[in-house]
């Protein structure tokens, strides 16, 4: 009975789809990315019409797709600048807070509410590559090369210029709402590919903090997503 209670309810989630965000009050960021917890946080919605939520498992479940309120509406702002800027690209939206924040594993942050993983935007023959969509939660074990190709198909890289542009919009949008983008944090050994592009010498130039040092763990885990965490100006 249990089982079948188990089926039934994995069903209906998959059905599931919501295009609101979730959640009132005034929202509260306590404490730090590492100690925190998040006050009247905002789920974001499942999917807006230029990006998704990576995982129903995690989304529903495990109560992993909130933020500040701020912090959602930089990103839905940056997700539609780059409806027009890119708009035969999709992205894909991770991991984020707990409802009310507190810790998170394997997460050594996430804890307020003001940090978010983005997937690493893909592309194939030089053309936006959307394949990487329905892994779910298995996307976190996709890895890649030196060069940002991916390991099982070559033929699939890390699109650095979409990404850059992306963090721009965000940059953008965070600055209107008295915020700002505190720190990116991408494998090390990617970054100066990402630095090339023309978007992301845009991003150097206006001083955007990328991690200079990832302990390896931690390191290894951020090539297939860029983890980035807001914080509000003084």
């Amino acid at each position: 009975m249990k089982i079948t209670t188990q089926i039934l309810l994995f069903i209906f989630l998959m059905g599931c789809s919501p295009t609101n965000p979730k959640g009132k009050g005034i929202s509260t960021s306590k404490g730090t990315v590492k100690n925190g917890e998040l006050i009247n946080g905002r789920r974001f919605p499942k999917k807006g019409s230029n990006y998704k939520y990576f995982s129903k498992i995690t989304y529903f479940l495990k109560n992993r797709a909130w933020v500040n309120a701020k912090v959602l509406d930089i990103a839905i702002e940056a997700y539609k600048e780059c409806e027009i800027t890119m708009p035969e690209r999709k992205f894909l939206l991770m991991e984020c807070s707990h409802k009310k924040g507190g810790k998170m594993w394997p997460h050594r942050t996430h804890q307020n509410g003001t940090s978010i993983d983005f997937a690493s935007p893909l592309k194939k023959n030089e053309k936006p590559y959307h394949g990487d969509q329905w892994k779910g939660i298995f996307h976190y074990a996709m890895n890649f090369d030196s060069f940002g190709r991916y390991k099982i198909n070559k033929k699939i890289s890390i699109d650095f210029e979409a990404m850059a542009k992306h963090i721009l919009a965000l940059d953008k949008a965070a600055k209107k709402r008295n915020m700002y983008v505190k720190k990116v944090l991408l494998k090390i050994n990617l970054k100066d590919d990402f630095f090339k592009t023309q978007s992301g010498k845009k991003v150097k130039a206006k001083g955007i903090y990328f991690a200079k040092y990832l302990p390896k763990l931690i390191d290894n885990a951020h090539d297939d997503h860029y983890h980035i965490d807001f914080a509000f100006k003084k």
